[in-house]
């Protein structure tokens, strides 16, 4: 009989201790998770590692007593004690979340892992059915240091990298839980009431079910949150070492930075910024790295990070080791190392990209000059032509030299015109900016016209609406852009009919709608619209509506045309609505 007895404490002890090691290992599981840098479960690794290790010291706590052959008592005490031991060690785990925060978190977490296995060990066994309490202080006191000491223990054991000390950090904890137990029954010392409702070790045939059914419940939650976060934690490595592999092989620099300093760069980031050894980046501050009047725009995008979470992509220049200047585009994005807030930057150096757009732009510019060169040639070779045959008529002593003079001076104006225009287009020149309600530009170009239009037998139809509609830029130019459009209007009816303008505020614009009804333009002709030299009028040289372009540009705004052939073209031009204010401004 005695040897019954003793092989069943020692194998319920034996059992305790087991659930102790594994419940503590799963909690080590699920706590773990919360180091990973992208976290979107961190409650879940919260709430489940503090649930898996209250009901394993719950079930430990059912064994033991078992073991000792104590009463166990079936009161509201012991839910609480799992309650409050669920909630504490939540909390312990939250305090030890804020790694390089909380000076002291390790021993912070360790007092309230500690005082929450305590509590269960003392509380939950009290109850309305008990009559006396005695303790042994030194038994309690001990109990409690050993238990500190061994959860501390652990808890830095679990910090270290690896399977084998997450293990050892189980063992640990495991251990010190099972022996502040022992010691509890030691100095805890219980008086029941008579009659009172409870089954001990001699009577458990009494009460045999209710305590498999318990025991069996909390060993079933444990083991099947260790499977599951076993499994959980083999796929997440899985994920990590293709990420790992994934960021060490790209060909782009994948950088971290926490509080200003490099913490992280890969295999590309050596070799873009001229390193051989990580050391020589890591700890250093990005600014080393950034153009001196860059800091100012760094420092601001960075504090705006924390609101939008990343920004990007966007150039950024950077200077290497070796002193040489990159030209990179970025993507930033927020993350976090051991629960801190950290920068993540993807860098890609488009140095050799820059280069293929400056030779590219340089291509474009010699192509741009050959077609301007070309087209001014041809259009100032015409009047030219002329010129040449009335000086030789004039050589040769022919009458009627006043009209040969008018024809003469007429050509000379068509050059000049066309220096002009193509001036004005490659010259900067300084301009008064002020406050216009363009209604009254609009209605000085129409009158201005007006007896134009009346020759060619076309009526101007104005709409200007009740609201004034301000702009902001140089009058003459604007009122350049309406006759040039308007002009071109009139000379394309040659049947007659009626142009008609409509303006409006249209959102933060204003709205400028000049609609003829000519003979409309074909697709083809409306995508060189603009273009220098074209033009599908005989004597035009196609430079009006390229200046009027370039004028609506310079004042933030764009042209757009609408046309159907037999039904007429639609000239629409937006320029931003502006409040006046009384200062003008000079600008280039």
């Amino acid at each position: 009989m005695y040897d019954s007895e003793t092989s069943w404490k020692i194998g319920l002890l034996l059992l305790a201790l087991i659930i102790s090691i594994i419940a503590s290992y799963t909690m080590f599981n699920f706590t773990g998770n919360l180091q990973r840098k992208d976290n979107h479960f961190r409650v879940f690794w919260l709430s489940g590692g503090a649930f898996v290790f209250g009901i394993g010291m719950w079930v430990k706590q059912f064994l033991t007593t078992l073991a000792w052959d104590q009463t166990i008592v079936f009161t509201w005490a012991a839910v609480v004690s799992l309650l409050f031991t669920i909630f504490f060690s939540a909390m312990a785990f939250v305090m030890l979340a804020f790694q390089n925060t909380i000076r002291y978190r390790l021993a912070a977490g360790s007092f309230i892992l500690a005082f929450s296995v305590t509590f269960m060990s003392y509380f939950g066994e009290l109850g309305e059915d008990v009559s006396e309490i005695r303790t042994a202080t030194v038994y309690v006191v001990l109990g409690i240091l050993l238990l500190f000491s061994g959860i501390y223990a652990a808890l830095r054991l679990s910090e270290w990298p690896g399977e084998r000390s997450k293990w050892l950090a189980s063992l640990t904890l495991g251990i010190a839980v099972f022996i502040e137990s022992q010691i509890s029954k030691q100095a805890l010392l219980l008086q029941y009431r008579d009659g009172a409702a409870y089954a001990s070790a001699d009577r458990m045939q009494e009460d045999i079910y209710r305590l498999s059914v318990i025991i069996g419940i909390g060993m079933l939650l444990i083991l099947t949150s260790t499977l599951f976060t076993w499994y959980i934690d083999k796929r997440m490595n899985h994920m990590d070492e293709r990420y790992k592999l994934l960021v060490e092989n790209s060909l782009d620099t994948i950088a971290m930075f926490k509080k200003d300093k490099w913490v992280f760069v890969n295999e590309a980031g050596l070799r873009m910024f001229d390193a051989t050894e990580p050391e020589e980046l890591l700890g250093s501050s990005i600014f080393a790295y950034l153009l001196p009047e860059d800091h100012e725009r760094v420092r601001e995008r960075m504090q705006n990070l924390a609101m939008t979470g990343n920004s990007g992509p966007l150039e950024q220049e950077w200077i290497t080791l070796k002193g040489r200047t990159l030209n990179t585009e970025i993507v930033e994005l927020m993350t976090s190392i051991e629960n801190e807030p950290a920068l993540q930057i993807i860098i890609r150096d488009i140095s050799e990209r820059k280069k293929n757009e400056e030779l590219l732009i340089n291509s474009e510019k010699l192509y741009v000059a050959g077609q301007l060169a070309a087209g001014i040639a041809h259009e100032i070779r015409n009047p030219l032509t002329s010129l040449k045959g009335f000086l030789q008529l004039l050589s040769s002593g022919r009458k009627n030299n006043g009209t040969y003079f008018d024809i003469m001076k007429s050509e000379l104006t068509r050059i000049e015109n066309i220096v002009s225009e193509m001036l004005m287009l490659s010259k900067p020149q300084v301009y008064e900016l002020s406050y216009h309600d363009i209604r009254h530009v609009m209605r000085e170009t129409v009158t201005l016209l007006e007896t134009q239009a009346i020759l060619h037998s076309i009526q101007i139809e104005s709409d200007f609406g009740p609201d004034p509609l301000w702009i902001y830029g140089v009058e003459s130019q604007i009122k350049q852009v309406f006759i040039n459009v308007i002009k071109n209007a009139i000379e394309a009816m040659t049947d007659g009919g009626a142009i008609r303008v409509h303006m409006k505020r249209f959102d933060n614009s204003v709205r400028i709608r000049i609609m003829d009804e000519g003979p409309g333009i074909e697709d083809s002709q409306l995508a060189k619209m603009g273009q220098p030299f074209y033009t599908t009028k005989d004597k035009g040289t196609g430079l009006g509506l390229m200046v009027s372009y370039k004028i609506v540009d310079n004042h933030q705004g764009k042209i757009q045309v609408y046309s159907q052939l037999g039904s007429g073209t639609t000239f629409e031009i937006l320029l931003p609505f502006r409040y006046p204010d009384n200062a003008p401004v000079k600008t280039g």
